[in-house]
């Protein structure tokens, strides 16, 4: 506002020049018999006057064009000389325009940075997002939203079609608000919401991809717990009393029934059924016992581990057993240095349970070998029990992690679930590749 200021004075002293100096020139000539030459050198004097004022007005919008394309195109590396070469407004101007100048830099500069931020939390997040414009065209998509896909790079909408079409569809009539689910190809369950938006005059639609796998493990696990917790609640109702009255029948038979009868082999032949009644009941008793840590799993404590160190812990402890079977191992840790934030105890337990289930999965191979390996990724931890064994056959993958489903002759059925339920617990994941004849691989994600 000063060199405007300044400016507007200038412009009033040198109009006032001019008109002073008209009034001058015919003051004189007025008075003086050389009338001529006064007018000569008068009109001289106010032409120089009149190209100054020209100059200087001049030059102002010079600069203040100069400044208005810079503004207008966002180039702000322009600067205006701060020198006093055609007075003390210009220099008063210029470091004007320089300050507005340097002003929009800065603001230019946190906005670049802002972005940068921005766009580098959106590419680390775990949750998808893409947005694209009304033609298709996909204006960003995060690395999330990569990895869920499987693909490696997306600029078209249209590009889905081969691989994901039934994505294709529901992005393209997706309405804001709805959530959908989407399975992948490789069967991963993705909801999708969107959101349409109006940026620079256009509509940009918005859509979060989000991994619900563990939501539904989640959710499944909780209805089998309520399930277990309901059939072993009923269940030892109905045994305790049972165990109850096949000991109050055994004195009966001992004490009143084998005094007064002759008959011995119906005494024992009762004796046997009690015995063989008791026996069943504390059967089922104990197996609906067993499975008490699936209902009632205590919450994880937390510690920084050595995946090193854990895994040799988990080795040393069953030597004895891989040995005797006939079973090689080996570890593998990338850095050696990898740590995780976990309960000791219950990893173990599930390291223990994947290791003593891949020492069963061998029948006539020779050369049998379980691999241990942990190594870092983006934003996780992943720790692999593999084997060379007999694999698992397709229909049978799926019932895996169900509660009570086994494959083997013994067992409960319950150790992986609960090493699932463990996984959870430590919000990761448990998942299963395999291939029949090749072996098995089980991958703890922390």
């Amino acid at each position: 506002m000063v060199g405007l200021r300044h400016f507007s004075i200038m412009i009033m002293l040198r109009i006032t020049v001019i008109i002073l100096s008209v009034i001058a020139v015919a003051w004189l000539a007025s008075g003086h018999t050389n009338s001529m030459l006064i007018y000569v050198l008068g009109a001289v004097f106010i032409f120089v006057q009149g190209s100054l004022l020209y100059q200087y007005v001049t030059n102002v919008n010079r600069k203040l064009t100069y400044f208005l394309e810079s503004v207008r195109y966002s180039d702000f590396t322009i600067n205006f000389r701060s020198d006093n070469k055609m007075g003390r407004t210009f220099k008063e101007l210029n470091q004007q325009f320089n300050e507005v100048l340097h002003a929009f830099r800065q603001a230019r500069a946190e906005k670049e940075a802002n972005l940068q931020y921005l766009n580098t939390i959106v590419q680390h997040i775990g949750t998808g997002l893409i947005t694209f414009d009304s033609t298709g065209q996909v204006n960003l998509i995060n690395n999330a939203a990569l990895r869920m896909l499987g693909i490696y790079r997306l600029h078209q909408l249209g590009e889905l079609k081969d691989k994901h079409p039934r994505l294709f569809e529901l992005l393209s009539n997706l309405d804001s608000g709805v959530r959908e689910l989407y399975r992948t190809p490789s069967d991963q369950p993705l909801a999708l919401q969107g959101a349409a938006i109006q940026l620079r005059g256009m509509w940009v639609r918005i859509v979060v991809l989000q991994n619900i796998q563990t939501e539904l493990q989640q959710q499944e696990v909780e209805s089998w717990q309520n399930l277990t917790r309901v059939l072993r609640h009923e269940i030892m109702n109905s045994m305790t009393p049972i165990v109850s009255l096949v000991g109050t029948m055994r004195l009966i038979v001992n004490e009143d029934i084998e005094k007064s009868t002759t008959d011995q082999e119906a005494v024992n032949d009762l004796k046997e059924a009690l015995h063989t009644l008791e026996k069943r009941s504390k059967g089922m008793m104990q197996f609906v016992n067993a499975y008490r840590d699936f209902t009632t799993l205590p919450k994880p404590v937390f510690a920084s581990l050595s995946v090193a160190e854990l895994l040799h812990e988990v080795i040393q402890l069953l030597q004895t057993d891989l040995t005797q079977s006939k079973v090689l191992w080996k570890l593998s840790v990338k850095p050696e240095t990898l740590t995780v934030k976990a309960d000791a105890s219950q990893i173990q337990q599930v390291l223990i349970n994947l290791i003593k289930n891949a020492a069963e999965a061998f029948s006539s191979q020779t050369n049998r070998l379980i691999t241990l390996s942990a190594y870092q990724t983006d934003n996780a931890v992943m720790i692999e029990v593999e084997d060379n064994g007999d694999g698992i056959e397709p229909e049978a993958i799926e019932n895996i992690f169900i509660p009570f489903y086994t494959t083997k002759k013994t067992g409960s059925g319950i150790g992986l679930s609960l090493s699932r339920q463990i996984l959870q617990q430590h919000n990761g994941q448990l998942n299963v590749s395999s291939e029949v004849g090749k072996g098995t691989v089980f991958t703890l994600i922390i």
